[in-house]
């Protein structure tokens, strides 16, 4: 009777499933836990449609493979893992041209493209003296929709993904040019700079596959976001330099290229190059699983003793902040970099080590994040009643109230796990639970701020 669809223990089956599986020593953790993403999100999507716990279980595994099969694979993985991954598929039997390529390469060819069309078809080209402000406004629409394009073919969303990406889509591109902003006014900084974190939060719901619904797969987004960042650098500064040594190769024969990298090479490469980024994290990310964990932990401690340091300045010399535009804008970026160091440390963490150093330094980071908040809202605030409200200081205000109660829950939940008492768990929910906030405060910075202070 124990295992009877009525007595049907799903986490004991998966505790089972993956205790035989980390019994062949090519599999390790990471492998384990990735394994186990993917068998969790098929049991999900099975059970969402009209599946019991138990069938779901059975088809899902299944599906995965044998076990020795899967774990076959992984050893040969293992054996040539660097070099299997720097080509097209570790799978040799996989053709070159398969879909998920051929895909992913149209929608970067369309993205590139998606920049230069206003200027083809003559809307807005180049060299006009309004394409700064045109192409500042949409920046985040020429390729982030062809990213999130990807994960709805991807995870078979269907009709749903796609509406969702289409309407989302639609209102983001007509609220951003409709309004009537002021050139280069607040609003229009404002909303420039918070535009691509709800368009990224649209990927992140096509990405999950679910639609936001599994905290698991809203964990593996926030990784999904560091590893993207890495991989679209790398690409870049690769861009860079090519592009660098083409300009100077085709000057010796006198040719002057400028004008073309200028208006076609970077523009329509850069687009490009975030698609690919996006799929190369997602079937590549053995090369640089180890990288992102790593550049966390190097930049932890140096943002953490940048913070101290000028929190003790700051004590010591009694100088507060000169809150203008663009110090708020500044302070609050370098908030939100350490915001994101703290999501990447806490979502690349293994739940079952036990409590580090590392740790340690994240909760000073955290705390003297959270100090620097404070005082941050303090000027804030006294700016406030001196000279009234503006766009700018109610957007500080209320990002770095969202900060304050981000923050303080963070350092509450890994103080109580620094001391043992509580789970690695309770942070992990705390984390995926502020994402929609952040994103919620981004939307009404774009839609709503431009209203109430007339676009100015």
């Amino acid at each position: 009777m124990a295992n009877s669809p009525e007595h049907f223990d799903l986490e004991h089956q998966l505790e089972g499933w993956r205790t035989y599986l980390q019994q062949h020593r090519a599999i390790s953790v990471a492998d384990a836990d990735e394994l186990e993403d993917h068998l969790r999100a098929e049991i999900e999507r099975l059970q969402r449609a009209g599946l019991s716990a138990d069938e779901a279980f059975l088809i899902a595994s299944k599906r995965l493979g044998k076990l020795d099969h899967v774990a076959a694979e992984y050893a040969e993985v293992h054996s040539r893992r660097l070099w299997q991954h720097l080509v097209l598929s570790p799978a040799s039997t996989q053709p070159w041209w398969r879909w998920d390529l051929l895909l992913v390469l149209a929608l970067a060819i369309a993205a590139a493209m998606a920049i230069k069309l206003p200027d083809l078809l003559g809307w807005m080209p180049f060299d006009d003296y309004r394409a700064d402000l045109f192409y500042s406004r949409n920046m985040a629409f020429f390729a982030l929709p062809f990213v999130a394009a990807y994960f709805v073919s991807k995870h078979q969303l269907g009709r749903q993904g796609w509406l969702f990406l289409l309407a989302s889509s639609v209102v983001l591109v007509s609220v951003a040019n409709a309004y009537p902003y002021a050139d280069y006014g607040d609003t229009f900084t404002l909303t420039i700079i918070h535009l691509p974190i709800v368009m990224w939060f649209v990927v992140g719901v096509c990405y999950s596959g679910d639609f936001w619904q599994s905290q698991r797969r809203r964990m593996d987004f926030i990784r999904f976001s560091g590893e993207f960042a890495i991989y679209f650098v790398l690409i870049a500064l690769g861009g860079m330099v090519l592009v660098a040594l083409t300009i100077a190769l085709f000057s010796f024969i006198g040719f002057d290229l400028e004008h073309l990298v200028i208006s076609w090479i970077i523009p329509c490469g850069a687009m490009g190059a975030l698609v690919v980024a996006a799929y190369l994290v997602e079937s590549k990310q053995s090369i640089l699983e180890s990288m992102a964990p790593v550049l966390t932990r190097v930049f932890t401690p140096l943002f953490t003793v940048v913070l101290v340091t000028l929190l003790l300045t700051m004590l010591i010399s009694g100088q507060s902040f000169d809150l203008d535009r663009e110090v708020l804008i500044g302070l609050d970026l370098l908030l939100v970099v350490v915001l994101g160091l703290l999501l990447y440390g806490v979502s690349s963490r293994d739940p079952e080590q036990p409590v580090g150093i590392f740790d340690q330094l994240q909760w000073l980071l955290v705390s003297a994040a959270l100090l620097l908040d404070v005082l941050a809202l303090v000027a804030i605030s006294e700016r406030l009643f001196a000279y009234g409200f503006s766009a700018n200081r109610v957007a500080a205000l209320g990002e770095n109230l969202i900060l304050l109660f981000s923050l303080s829950g963070y350092a509450w939940y890994y103080w109580r796990f620094i001391r043992n008492q509580q789970g690695f768990a309770a942070l992990e929910r705390w984390q995926t639970a502020m994402i929609p906030l952040y994103v919620g405060w981004a939307l009404v910075v774009v839609v709503v701020l431009p209203l109430l202070f007339r676009f100015s």
